[in-house]
């Protein structure tokens, strides 16, 4: 068996790994700790690749292969934080000429690593489990689940985001004490928990923001922000769904701020190989967007009259942190650190204790009608 070619893209959440086949192999996974490693058996394999195609990044900072034996060949991935597969998946290439292996990593807690390497709570990743995106299309949930929701208040540590034009407060305390007190508002519901992708002031990447909303089962993810603009008449929140073309210049720029929030911390983003782009399937993002697009509208309905809103509140563009194949997601701009209206709204304990109220409406309304189909 041939291994002619290799492909690796993703980052310190979330990496890829793509090895092309003459023939189907088959792969059998474990884990090493000390130090922590995924390790790959399958047959003979001659790696025929460029070393340099397969060059350790992401997760990983060692990727070894290589004969064991006459009748045997290994994958080492040594990784650079605790990690897991998600997919081990052989899949017939579209040319017809052989296959390819697609192994989709993801970051766990050590305590989860340990478990793995101890053989406990481990399932052999495959496609054909179902995710998380055939409980939303189908919306076959038991009656008796907790309908989780993920706070996402955005920046933190290193990346403080806006200033407000007055007070100098940064973005990240102001996002995180609205976060708290909205996670906090939404647990008093009966089959709601909410809770918080960051709780401390700590620099989570944008890409670790949507592995932990996916690990912790998320049914939506919530991201606050309160960004600043040039022009400091303009006030007001704003809510943002994601989409591949930005519904003006202004939701555009945004979108180019945010998603440079990595870069704050020195976290380079890398595209995933185009090649493995249909495991996340076209259907359940569309589906995703649709569920997207209802909460925005129901979040708009309970904010109009009742806090002051941006011209055209809902907008759209291609914010990283929406990029959750198969969670609905917002993004919602609270207001503008660089107008002392909205500054003062913002620092004000009984407004966020409002907003969070009508935010719960919102939701509730928008988990309605999945109710009233048993979802």
């Amino acid at each position: 068996m041939l291994a002619f070619a290799a492909r690796i893209a993703g980052d310190r959440a979330r990496t890829r790994i793509v090895i092309d086949f003459d023939r189907k192999p088959s792969v059998t996974v474990h884990y090493m700790s000390n130090p922590d490693r995924i390790v790959l058996d399958l047959p003979a394999a001659v790696f025929g690749f460029d070393a340099a195609d397969l060059s350790a990044r992401g997760l990983f900072k060692d990727i070894r292969y290589g004969s064991m034996d006459a009748e045997s060949a290994r994958i080492v991935l040594t990784a650079e934080r605790p990690a897991r597969l998600v997919t081990s998946e052989v899949q017939p290439n579209a040319d017809g000429k052989g296959f390819r292996l697609v192994l989709d990593a993801e970051m766990v807690s050590e305590a989860a690593f340990r478990a793995l390497a101890d053989g406990k709570d481990w399932v052999q990743p495959a496609a054909a489990q179902l995710g998380r995106g055939d409980r939303i299309m189908t919306g076959s949930a038991a009656s008796d689940h907790k309908y989780i929701i993920a706070i996402d208040a955005g920046h933190g540590g290193i990346d403080a985001g806006a200033t407000a034009i007055t007070s100098k407060v940064p973005e990240k305390d102001i996002t995180l004490s609205f976060a708290r007190k909205l996670a906090e508002r939404l647990s008093r519901e009966d089959g709601i928990e909410a809770f918080l992708v960051r709780d401390k002031d700590q620099f989570l990447s944008l890409s670790e923001r949507v592995v932990i909303a996916r690990q912790h089962h998320a049914d939506l993810l919530i991201s606050l922000h309160a960004d600043t603009l040039r022009q400091a008449g303009i006030r007001g929140a704003t809510v943002y769904t994601i989409s591949d073309t930005a519904s003006d210049h202004m939701a555009a720029d945004l979108a180019e701020r945010e998603n440079l929030s990595d870069a704050v911390a020195g976290v380079k983003a890398d595209a995933e190989p185009a090649e493995v782009s249909d495991i996340l399937l076209d259907l359940t993002r569309r589906e995703t967007l649709a569920f997207s697009v209802a909460l925005a509208k129901s979040v708009v309905s309970s904010l109009e009259g009742q806090v002051t809103l941006i011209n055209n509140p809902h907008r759209f563009a291609g914010f990283r942190v929406l990029q959750a194949h198969d969670v609905p997601s917002i993004l919602l701009e609270l207001g503008f650190l660089s107008n002392k209206d909205d500054e003062k709204l913002l620092l004000d304990d009984t407004w966020r204790a409002h907003v969070a109220d009508l935010l719960t409406d919102a939701i509730k309304r928008y988990r309605a009608p999945m109710l009233a189909n048993g979802g």
